[in-house]
């Protein structure tokens, strides 16, 4: 048990508490729909003080933020700014809380909390304020079909068309794929895309157990028929991973922040790379034909996976990274001159 002050909504929440290591980019976390159903404990010790931009200036897909909504049960941060001040920002941290109905606290030693988190894993919690709530455990419900969108949406107007499988995608990986000259297609989690005119498929990130989503990984697999390039990123490596005849499974305590380093396998490189997932890819029930790609060089973890042959990939770290660091944006790039190459 941890004592603070609240701030945002006056409601108490529950969910499975974890940590995030970045120093900036709260507007983004907030909305990171990998974030759903979960307590997010920001280790940085001084939270909003350059407050949140404006969100009604939205045209389309709004920059500042990778969804709609803010996605977690609630916000723990050890100070939380009194004023804030940026050219961009139209309110406190503390007032964008309460508009979207989430509880925030604060004056907690989010050093202790984390180096618990670190010590026993993630756990569930609470956040209580005048009255309590039950445990809620996230991983026992299907988070990816609650974040998904419900009908499909076409974004950009290039002449080759990428099939966005949406289990909870960040807005920016629409817009770097639309940077690209790329049409995106953008379907629901569970779409038969199948059944459209595409030249390339993507796996979104999306939160939960990777398991949870029977019909993407059904999809997934019979979309590897056809030989099209293929991308996945964060859950997606996962879904593919399973698509593929792999394993996965749930980590200790997750990666989450924008400083994880990452080692391309057979070489000397390193990236740092901007993380949020609580499962991992089994590297060692890979098939024969497939290949581990990276490796988290803190924990030796998968990092990526890759097919010996054909034009499949993906990345258990965010190569659309905002705030950033934007180190492996190129695996977008990667992804156009497959397709170019065809």
């Amino acid at each position: 048990m941890f004592q603070g002050r609240g701030f945002g909504f006056p409601s108490s929440s529950s969910g499975e508490v974890v940590f995030n290591t970045g120093m900036v980019g709260y507007p983004e976390a907030l909305t990171d729909p990998s974030y759903r159903g979960q307590i997010l404990v920001l280790t940085y010790p001084l939270v909003g003080n350059y407050g949140v931009p404006d969100r009604t200036a939205v045209e389309d897909l709004h920059a500042s933020f990778e969804s709609d909504a803010i996605q977690v049960a609630g916000l723990v941060v050890a100070e939380v700014a009194g004023a804030y001040s940026h050219w961009s920002a139209s309110s406190s941290l503390s007032d964008w809380l309460t508009e979207q109905s989430v509880p925030g606290l604060s004056g907690i030693d989010t050093r202790a909390l984390t180096k618990r988190l670190r010590e026993r894993g993630v756990m569930l919690g609470k956040l209580i304020g005048d009255d309590d709530v039950a445990l809620r455990d996230p991983n026992q419900e299907n988070l990816v079909a609650a974040v998904s969108v419900k009908q499909p949406v076409l974004y950009g107007t290039g002449n080759r068309r990428v099939v966005l499988v949406d289990c909870g995608t960040k807005h920016s990986i629409v817009r770097n794929l639309v940077d690209r000259g790329l049409s995106v297609l953008r379907v629901p989690w569970d779409y038969d895309f199948l059944t459209e005119d595409f030249d390339a498929l993507m796996i979104s990130n999306g939160p939960g157990d990777p398991k949870m989503c029977g019909a993407t990984i059904e999809h997934v697999r019979a979309a590897m028929e056809r030989r099209r390039p293929i991308l996945g990123v964060c859950l997606g490596n996962q879904i593919l991973a399973l698509a593929a005849g792999a394993d996965t499974y749930k980590l200790k305590f997750g990666h989450r922040g924008q400083n994880q380093p990452c080692g391309q396998v057979g070489t000397s490189r390193c990236f740092i790379t901007s993380q949020n997932h609580g499962f991992a890819v089994d590297e060692q029930t890979l098939p024969s034909d497939w290949e581990p790609w990276f490796r988290n060089l803190n924990d030796g973890t998968n990092e990526g996976i890759r097919h010996r042959s054909q034009p499949f990939m993906s990345v258990q770290f965010h190569p659309e990274a905002a705030p950033g660091p934007l180190d492996t944006t190129f695996l977008f790039d990667a992804l156009r001159e497959a397709l170019d190459g065809r």
